[in-house]
């Protein structure tokens, strides 16, 4: 196929929403049934902080850039230059803090952006209360804590209702914490799916928590997620193995321009995440999950010059890597099975993933240089080897190997002709 030479070009949002899982497999497809990859960015006070022009000039960048989801925080509690006032001084409950007070003018305003998402192809992960984490003041726990569960099934109800005409939205329950009192988050969901039966509902739980240990039996829950600074691979797999029939996406690893992040770190958990079973990933960089709000962030640049970083092109490359990759069909490799190779970021070897049909592999190695392929798990007498630079989007020259393609051999990464930083992705294919 084409995509085997050069990555697909972009395409305008074509999405047809709502999205649904899969009959055949742990990901995501919309109501044509064309399978959806979540390629998500974090954008957690788009709602409160900016005004719905400011909210288009994001949007349309990040669509340009291959994006298709945005998360992002109804309600803002603390990462915001007024919270919980949005930017046209709208407060978000009518009596301070009280979830059975909504504000209408509020949530209308929430309402055009996000149909202003929907009309650009954008899927919302959306947080209707997002607790903080620890439970402390920068969550809306303890406030919740205080209304109690019938204001706030009271409000799930009202936001489920308000905005179950607006078909792009995934609902993402509580929020950097696992709480002492799960029927506050239960309430919430609870009221949702009342009168927004059909929506998919996830959770951002604390970091390293396994959603399926801790809300597995939840009638709610539709997808799995992971949300670790620790080996995604594994994490990935974990929530795969417990229920194989349930899509996991990478919600939250490490930011840009937080905590001394490389950019190698940056692609290597979002590869990572989808070829460890992932339906996609969020990629988050600071300053643009707050847009500016958090002023203890010590990052100097706004969002708006934050746009184009190095993390966002890099995820553009992987976009148009994607975008023409039967993806949908890939089955992790664990244990060496495909490819050996030096460990990798996270103490792992190269992560790998082979088409169900035999027809492909691919393998990203955080490090480049060599690899051991078992080329008996691909069938055919001839394979194509291709050299992937995720750095620089760029296809490195490629070979085809004759017959007798069978057993383990070893292929070297070429180096990278533009000057990229390493890593690089194998892909090996029957020719058609």
């Amino acid at each position: 196929p084409a995509w085997w030479c050069q990555p697909a070009p972009l395409r305008a949002a074509g999405t047809s929403f709502p999205l649904r899982v899969a009959r055949e497999g742990a990901f995501l497809v919309d109501a044509t049934g064309a399978p959806f990859l979540i390629r998500g960015d974090a954008a957690w006070s788009m709602i409160a902080q900016l005004r719905l022009e400011q909210a288009a000039t994001y949007l349309q960048d990040r669509l340009a850039r291959g994006f298709n989801t945005v998360l992002v925080s109804l309600l803002e509690h603390y990462f915001a230059d007024d919270p919980p006032r949005n930017a046209y001084g709208d407060d978000p409950f009518l009596i301070a803090g009280d979830y059975g007070a909504p504000n209408e003018a509020y949530f209308a305003r929430a309402e055009a952006m996000l149909a202003l998402a929907a009309a650009m192809g954008f899927l919302v992960l959306l947080t209707p209360s997002y607790l903080g984490a620890g439970g402390g003041n920068e969550g809306w726990y303890q406030v919740m804590a205080a209304n109690g569960p019938d204001k706030l099934r009271h409000y799930g109800r009202y936001v489920g209702a308000r905005y179950r005409n607006l078909p792009n939205i995934v609902w993402l329950q509580g929020g950097d914490t696992d709480p002492v009192d799960k029927s506050l988050v239960r309430a919430i969901a609870g009221g949702i799916a009342e009168t927004c039966p059909d929506a998919l509902q996830t959770i951002h739980c604390a970091p390293g928590t396994s959603v399926l240990e801790q809300w597995g039996s939840e009638p709610w829950l539709s997808l799995s997620n992971v949300y670790t600074y620790g080996a995604i691979g594994a994490a990935c797999l974990g929530q795969c193995a417990l229920r194989p029939t349930m899509p996991v996406l990478l919600l939250e690893s490490f930011y840009e321009n937080e905590h001394e992040v490389t950019q190698r770190r940056l692609r290597a958990q979002a590869y990572t995440a989808l070829l460890s079973g992932g339906c996609g990933h969020v990629f988050g960089n600071n300053p643009i999950w707050h847009f500016g709000g958090w002023r203890d962030a010590g990052v100097t640049a706004s969002w708006q010059d934050a746009l184009a970083s190095p993390g966002a092109q890099a995820m553009t490359h992987l976009h148009r890597l994607f975008a023409g990759l039967p993806w949908w069909s890939l089955v992790p490799s664990v244990d060496g099975t495909f490819v050996r190779g030096p460990s990798s970021w996270d103490g792992y070897g190269p992560v790998a993933a082979i088409a169900r049909d035999r027809s492909f592999g691919i393998a990203y190695l955080p490090h480049g240089g060599h690899v051991g392929v078992d080329l008996d798990r691909l069938g055919g007498r001839e394979l194509q080897v291709s050299w992937y630079d995720p750095t620089l989007g760029h296809t490195l020259p490629d070979r085809l190997l004759r017959a007798p393609t069978q057993g383990w051999i070893t292929l070297h990464a070429p180096p990278s002709p533009l000057g990229g930083t390493g890593d690089q992705l194998l892909l090996l294919q029957r020719p058609t």
